[in-house]
């Protein structure tokens, strides 16, 4: 039976995870709830920050951004793993996988360009604060969302076009929750030696880039910030490890896994999870939820959508 891509294959089985019923239930209700809670905290974040007039900082804008691209991001994954959890036969389509794959680092790559943009904004705003409107204009803005976007499709289209083409002939098995770049090009029934190396060069090299340039900048804040007032010195640290911990779990990961993608790190389904479902969850919560003009600004939506239907 021949295929577009010449394949016998048409689905790979994930192997997912392993355990008796009452396990997978527990898993199944988890990661509902994590899920949920990450859709409702990101949507809430984009709503309010378009709703309110008082958040027009390019710090909010940029925020709405990461929410967007963490929304997407999550829901590329999550809910397949979370009904395979209650499946009997765990598959997925052979173009299906192809699908997740390429929106996996679309927003994947988007997200790391913007978490790089957020840095500066920050670094603007600390070091440079009576040039932040001048520097953070709503061209720049505009242009870096553009630029995360358009970075997201490159990286993931320069992997996509080489993959989308292997012929799978024989194993379809998966080890993990999703399909993911290493575990299905090991599949294939050609030598890829040189489309590993590849894979290396783009993602493993795109995210450790990105995470060094993001723990630069952090340095380069608490350093300014140590010189021109150090009684602020504590909470600056206290607002930027939350961040650099949320940033190690999203990096971390990657570079594990695509830095040494064809080794055991690629199919660990705990660095898969960290950053699929819990970093976008974490992410709500750490940049947006101990913002208190932010948490403000949801008690008056909260209260303006509650008094519209009162009066209906």
């Amino acid at each position: 039976m021949d295929y577009e891509n010449g394949s016998s294959v048409t689905e790979f089985i994930l192997v997912g995870f392993s355990g008796d019923w009452q396990l997978q239930i527990f898993f199944f209700v988890t990661f509902s709830l994590i899920y949920g809670a990450t859709v409702v905290g990101n949507i809430l974040i984009i709503a309010t920050v378009a709703a309110n007039s008082t958040l027009r900082s390019p710090m909010y804008f940029l925020l709405g951004n990461l929410s967007l691209l963490d929304m997407g991001f999550s829901t590329v994954t999550t809910p397949k793993m979370i009904r395979d959890l209650l499946a009997e036969h765990k598959s997925i389509s052979l173009w299906g996988c192809m699908a997740q794959m390429f929106f996996m680092h679309l927003f994947g790559g988007a997200e790391m360009t913007l978490l790089i943009v957020m840095a500066f904004d920050r670094y603007v705003a600390i070091c440079k604060p009576l040039h932040y409107r001048t520097i953070m204009s709503h061209r720049l803005l505009q242009s870096s969302a553009l630029l995360s976007w358009t970075i997201g499709f490159i990286h993931t289209m320069s992997q996509m076009v080489l993959i989308v083409n292997l012929p799978f002939c024989g194993h379809n098995t998966v080890n993990n929750i999703f399909c993911d770049l290493p575990l299905v090009i090991k599949l294939a029934c050609i030598e890829t030696k040189t489309l590993e190396l590849f894979v290396i060069a783009d993602s493993g090299l795109l995210s450790f880039i990105c995470f060094i340039l993001l723990l630069l900048s952090y340095i380069v804040i608490l350093v300014t910030v140590k010189h021109k007032s150090p009684g602020s010195l504590s909470k600056a640290l206290s607002t930027l490890s939350a961040h650099i911990m949320v940033v190690t779990l999203f990096f971390g990961p990657c570079i594990f896994i695509y830095a040494w993608p064809f080794g055991s790190f690629a199919s660990s389904k705990t660095l898969a999870l960290l950053y699929t479902a819990i970093t976008p969850l974490l992410n709500p919560i750490i940049y947006t939820l101990r913002n208190q003009e932010m948490k403000k600004a949801m008690r008056k939506l909260w209260v303006k959508q509650v008094n519209f239907v009162e009066n209906l």
